[in-house]
């Protein structure tokens, strides 16, 4: 436990160079947070993220990086939606979609 309480304090008091090095632009992290952005820059300076907050900056950094159980947990809803029956066949799916993009495009064109 020790470990870990060291590895967030490190990773909290790090977090505007951890942002900085990031592959993504802060409005875009702040925007997938759901921070207000002058709160995420106040935090950012003052390094006070709480630990929730830093746990949504990691998942929109580190995407890839999801939990094996996040994952398993994943696999396991998807199967009881299999066996409960909660499924579409393929082609119904694809034709809701095709009426939900041409239901789009002509508001798009009604529009302008």
């Amino acid at each position: 436990m020790i470990l870990e309480i060291k590895n967030y304090i490190k990773i909290s008091n790090s977090i505007d160079e951890i942002l900085k090095n990031s592959p993504f632009k802060i409005k875009y992290i702040i925007e997938k947070t759901g921070i207000s952005e002058p709160t995420f820059f106040r935090k950012m300076k003052e390094k006070k993220f709480l630990p929730e907050e830093l746990l949504k900056i990691a998942e929109v950094i580190e995407p890839e990086t999801n939990s094996k159980e996040d994952i398993l947990k994943a696999i396991q809803e998807g199967l009881e939606d299999v066996k409960n029956g909660r499924i579409h066949e393929h082609n119904q799916v694809m034709s809701e979609a095709k009426e939900r993009i041409a239901k789009k495009k002509n508001e798009y064109f009604l529009d302008k």
